[in-house]
């Protein structure tokens, strides 16, 4: 994945105020870096890294916190 397209990603996702798991897993994902162990895994990390994997750029917009 290009640079500026990881960062501009992870720049839009922190101002849609997405989960931080799936921030987290989008982007350990995307880096092809090993999951969490099992135990810490949540849902939105689960969604998160395999969208980071297969650089889905916008499946984040579920994953947007409720205020």
């Amino acid at each position: 994945m290009d640079k500026s397209v990881y960062h501009s990603t992870l720049k839009a996702m922190h101002e849609a105020g997405v989960s931080k798991a799936y921030y987290h897993g989008w982007a350990t994902g995307a880096l092809d870096n090993p999951e969490l162990e099992e135990q810490r895994v949540t849902e939105d990390y689960s969604a998160g890294y395999e969208h980071g994997q297969n650089g889905v750029l916008d499946g984040y917009k579920d994953w947007i916190k409720q205020t």
